[in-house]
């Protein structure tokens, strides 16, 4: 059954415009035990503030006596930061882990104008550590990085 243009129409009006979009990219490693790695995206006022979870990558399927979320204090300044008071799974914030390749997921439409900070922060088993931190403004937000191991490009475009 196709919907109707109505349908399409009023879906398009009442779905709310990003304000960007957040790319970031997971670099193929060479090396011999290759596990993907934990990610968590978040953004915080520049001048401090609660910080706000955009996203979070775990194996999400793990069960038994030690489930993925066991694991999520290993992206450790995220859950500093507010990820040890969430309860997971989040909907329309966690997923599953992701293999190398680049992934977008958009900024939310509700955020103040201001200057913000974005982290992506990136833990592997049997591997390590990453966080970059980008500054952005909002409502024009533009930004450009990349990590060294764990994490390759991040991104920030305007919608």
């Amino acid at each position: 059954m196709r919907p109707s243009r109505f349908a399409l129409l009023a879906g398009a009006i009442g779905a709310p415009a990003a304000a960007g979009t957040v790319t970031v990219t997971i670099p193929k490693l060479d090396v011999a035990e290759y596990h993907r790695p934990y990610v968590a995206i978040w953004l915080e006022p520049a001048g401090g503030g609660t910080a706000r979870t955009l996203g979070v990558w775990y194996d999400v399927k793990k069960r038994g006596n030690e489930p993925g979320t066991k694991w999520l204090a290993d992206l450790r300044a995220w859950w500093r930061k507010g990820g040890r008071s969430m309860a997971m799974p989040a909907d329309g914030v966690s997923g599953a882990t992701r293999a190398p390749g680049q992934y977008s997921i958009p900024l939310p439409a509700d955020l103040k104008p201001g200057q913000y900070i974005l982290n992506v922060e990136a833990a592997r088993e049997t591997g390590g550590r990453e966080l970059v931190s980008v500054p952005l403004s909002i409502p024009k937000p533009t930004a450009r990085a990349a990590g060294k191991a764990e994490l390759g490009a991040i991104a920030v475009s305007p919608r």
